[in-house]
């Protein structure tokens, strides 16, 4: 069996984070979405559960951090493309995100990210196996 991972985030207004993530062309499970909680389809293995916070402290005994003024987490996605990167950061800034950080270009990896509209920073990232140094050792 494959592991398959949930990533829990949690999300000020539900409806716009699923309207902002369905334009970066998320799609989202229907069997573990409701008013509280959406399931945000990213692979077959990766899946993040966007919950509102009442829903979110349910689970926990610490307070929710507020991500516009601390990070815990940067979630890296992977893409096939340097243009899809540069895509998805487009979409991104121009549902309301803010870009975070500029733009890097490693040679064998390109990465851009941004902060969504909850403060949560997402990166994207580019790899391309030809061009990755060598492995020592």
């Amino acid at each position: 069996m494959a592991t398959k991972i949930f990533v829990n985030l949690p999300v000020k207004d539900l409806n716009k984070s699923m309207d902002f993530f369905g334009k970066l062309g998320y799609t989202f499970n229907p069997q573990y979405t409701n008013e509280q909680a959406a399931c945000m389809i990213v692979s077959e293995d990766i899946y993040y559960m966007l919950l509102t916070e009442p829903f979110f402290k349910g689970f926990i005994k610490k307070e929710i951090a507020d991500a516009t003024k601390t990070t815990e987490v940067i979630n890296c996605l992977s893409t096939d493309s340097r243009q899809e990167v540069d895509d998805i950061i487009g979409k991104a800034t121009a549902g309301g995100a803010t870009p975070y950080p500029e733009a890097k270009d490693y040679g064998f990896m390109y990465s851009h990210g941004f902060e969504d509209l909850d403060g949560h920073l997402w990166e994207y990232v580019f790899m391309d196996p030809n061009a990755a140094p060598p492995h020592e050792g």
